[in-house]
């Protein structure tokens, strides 16, 4: 067992730093070909730090581990908000000023509702695996021209402040980009391997792992991103990358792995996407309320958190 925890951990750094390094690579990349920090914020940014996401739910699938791979997704879009968006207002309130991120709110909402429909009986079939990546297609063009047309957004300002050219040329930011996809490929492989033993060492069901180990685990370049951006007070960047990533989880990641192999999820209750959906209706409802999430409504997001994982362990 101690083994295949060191696996596990060895995995989530691999993912950890994946990401980092497939997010600064293609960020660098894209300013350099002249796409504005803005747009970069709002696809490259929010879309990167779900591969781990991506790559783990994939891998599974491929194994026939359907309540691993939407496990993560549906556990992936709860973390999301109860927990790093909750301990992110619980350290600095965070403000909402972006109209950007006020638009996708409810289009996050309405993604969700979406999932729990297509999830409903347990399945999600290649039809609208394919379905749902089309509709990530549409949302990506949306965001495109909405960010031609909120050039001025608040959010714009604190993308501009982080988003940089590095100081290398493009050589190195391609080399950054394939070092982090190779690590992400074999941080998958290491973390999903390493659940499967823990989950059958421990007597835990699958979609329980998916939706606690494997989506923490898959969530951490959200944390880091939306805890450095909330000590900055840049916080229409944690707030918007959470938004963001919550969409690009259930259209692009649920939408492509169903699209290669068709997913079963038997293990996932309808408690759990309606938990989901729920958060995802805490998160518009907090956010509206004075436009910021107060250090109470964050403690609520954590208690909230907190409750569904202990049902989770109880559960079993």
């Amino acid at each position: 067992m101690t083994t295949t925890v060191l696996i596990l951990v060895l995995g989530l750094v691999l993912l950890y730093f994946g990401a980092e390094g497939l997010v600064r690579g293609s960020s660098s990349l894209a300013l350099r070909l002249g796409v504005g920090p803005l747009l970069v914020g709002l696809t490259v940014v929010a879309f990167g730090t779900s591969t781990p996401e991506l790559v783990v739910s994939l891998k599974a699938a491929s194994m026939g581990q359907g309540d691993i791979s939407v496990g993560n997704v549906v556990g992936s879009n709860i973390c999301n908000i109860g927990l790093i968006l909750g301990f992110s207002a619980l350290i600095v309130p965070i403000k909402v000023a972006s109209q950007i991120v006020r638009v996708d709110t409810p289009i996050m909402i309405g993604v969700t509702a979406l999932a729990l429909a297509l999830l409903y009986d347990g399945e999600v079939s290649r039809g609208e695996g394919i379905v749902l990546f089309a509709l990530l297609v549409g949302y990506v063009l949306f965001s495109i021209r909405l960010a031609k047309k909120q050039a001025s957004d608040p959010l714009a300002g604190e993308f501009t402040e982080e988003i940089k050219i590095s100081k290398w040329g493009v050589g190195q930011d391609i080399a950054l980009i394939l070092a982090g996809l190779v690590m992400l490929v074999f941080g998958a492989r290491f973390l999903v391997d390493a659940a499967i033993d823990i989950a059958k060492a421990a007597g835990l069901s699958e979609a329980v792992i998916g939706l606690t180990i494997v989506a923490v685990g898959t969530s951490l370049p959200e944390f880091a991103t939306s805890l450095v951006a909330a000590v900055k007070k840049e916080a229409d960047i944690a707030v918007g990358n959470v938004v963001g990533s919550n969409i690009f989880n259930i259209l692009g990641i649920l939408g492509i792995s169903a699209a290669v192999t068709p997913l079963s999820s038997a293990g996932i209750t309808a408690i759990d996407l309606g938990v989901m959906m729920l958060f995802a209706l805490v998160l518009w409802i907090f956010s509206r309320t004075g436009f910021r999430i107060t250090r109470a409504e964050g403690s609520v997001m954590l208690v909230g958190y907190a409750a569904y994982v202990a049902w989770l362990v109880a559960r079993v």
